[in-house]
């Protein structure tokens, strides 16, 4: 079991979960808005989506590298040609981190937890996301691909869940910390760039 390579994924997972996006904007506005306990609540839908995700990736890829080399090549290959036109996306916008919370209405957390899961799982990026994520990060040659890909899921809801929360826990100050920093956007951008580049690379890189 290559541990080097799961500890990899999880600081992977932090960087983007950090990073700018729509995830965590929309949490931080949440808690702005309407407060912690709203914010942990969308945090907890959003995470909830992401073992649907998982889960068709799990099935739909591990059938696929039982089924051929070439089609897993296919996949690496169209992964990290996707991570690296993300890259490309997050290099061509813009480094200003826009906080604007006037026109968030205030919901129950009833409804923002089915809003994040609803958000999440209709979110067919998210699958291909984890499509082209995932399979680069295949930790042990004994396990099945399946119970590796559900391992790589729940990391991945671990460590987004807890910097997420820590998002929302924490709205206030990382709100005011954004004002006084302009600069700060535009480094979470090139980390951002670095992560997806670096990814892209070790996805076509690993074996089967």
């Amino acid at each position: 079991m290559n541990y080097d390579l799961l500890i990899s994924f999880m600081i992977a997972t932090s960087v983007l979960a950090i990073s700018p996006g729509p995830d965590n904007i929309y949490v931080l506005m949440q808690s702005i808005v309407n407060g912690k306990k709203y914010g942990l609540a969308t945090v907890a839908g959003l995470i909830s989506g992401c073992l649907v995700h998982t889960t068709l990736v799990a099935f739909g890829v591990s059938a696929i590298i039982k089924e051929s080399d070439i089609l897993f090549f296919i996949i690496k290959l169209l992964g990290a040609l996707y991570l690296l036109f993300l890259a490309f996306k997050v290099y061509k916008s813009g480094s200003e981190l826009s906080l604007n919370s006037d026109n968030i209405p205030k919901k129950s957390l009833s409804q923002l937890f089915k809003q994040g899961f609803i958000m999440n799982v209709f979110n067919p990026k998210v699958s291909i996301f984890f499509l082209a994520f995932f399979p680069g990060f295949l930790f042990s040659d004994t396990l099945s691909s399946i119970i590796q890909f559900y391992v790589l899921g729940l990391l991945f809801m671990l460590v987004s869940g807890i910097i997420l929360s820590t998002i929302a826990v924490l709205a206030g100050s990382i709100s005011d910390y954004i004002k006084q920093h302009e600069r700060i956007g535009l480094y979470l951008k090139w980390l951002q760039i670095i992560v997806f580049v670096g990814i892209a690379i070790l996805i076509f890189t690993s074996e089967k």
